[in-house]
């Protein structure tokens, strides 16, 4: 069950490094099609992510209690 949790974490800290790599990407890219990827790819994705890690979460609490019910 803490693959899940790890899972989210490394999600999480990766989301991050996309970031900070995006960010130093768009000191060299800087134009019309750069806008439009970051819109199109990067702008939801930490949102979104949170959402994922909340469920993820959730969802190790759930199977966590099924596997104690079950012994």
């Amino acid at each position: 069950m803490s693959s899940i949790k790890g899972s989210a974490g490394k999600l999480s800290r990766l989301t991050k490094e996309l970031q900070q790599k995006w960010g130093e990407t768009k000191y060299y890219w800087n134009d019309s099609r750069s806008a439009a990827f970051e819109k199109e790819f990067l702008e939801e994705l930490p949102g979104e992510v949170n959402t994922a890690v909340k469920i993820m979460e959730e969802l190790n609490k759930v199977l966590t209690k099924i596997r104690r019910d079950c012994e």
